[in-house]
């Protein structure tokens, strides 16, 4: 698996939601990782992954893994960026590297990572990287 430098190029941003929040006052650890879920959707998009559906491809992206790392407590309201990478390469797989910065405490909240596989869903395998979605993550890293 090949290394890269982080350099979270997708960005997207949300406020907080009051029903986030749980009964200690503060976002709930769950809700990070739908945070996190929303950035790697949007790099998807940017890299051209496809999401197959029943009868369609039967070859997409499929999460083996997810971490969090909770750097302060996350308060309503609040408006929030996720910013995603991506950080390793390999053969069938990529980590994504994320970060939530809050706007009202002016100061990241949270990191984290996700290992993504390519994933035949017919054979029940992992798959090949396609070329074109290996060189559009190389690239949108490099800008």
């Amino acid at each position: 698996m090949a290394e890269i430098e982080t350099r979270y190029p997708i960005h997207i941003e949300q406020d907080i939601a009051w029903g986030e929040q749980d009964s200690l006052g503060h976002v709930n650890n769950t809700v990070f990782f739908r945070y996190f879920e929303n950035a790697r959707v949007a790099h998807f998009r940017a890299v051209g992954v496809d999401f197959p559906h029943p009868g369609t491809a039967s070859v997409g992206p499929i999460l083996a893994s997810t971490r969090c790392d909770f750097l302060r407590p996350l308060t309503f309201p609040d408006r929030i960026r996720i910013e995603v990478g991506v950080n390793r390469l390999g053969n069938s797989s990529f980590t994504h590297a994320y970060r939530v910065y809050s706007q009202k405490q002016g100061t990241y909240v949270a990191q984290g990572e996700s290992v993504t596989v390519y994933f035949d869903y017919r054979a029940q395998r992992s798959a090949p990287l396609p070329e074109a979605i290996r060189g559009a993550i190389v690239e949108i890293e490099r800008d």
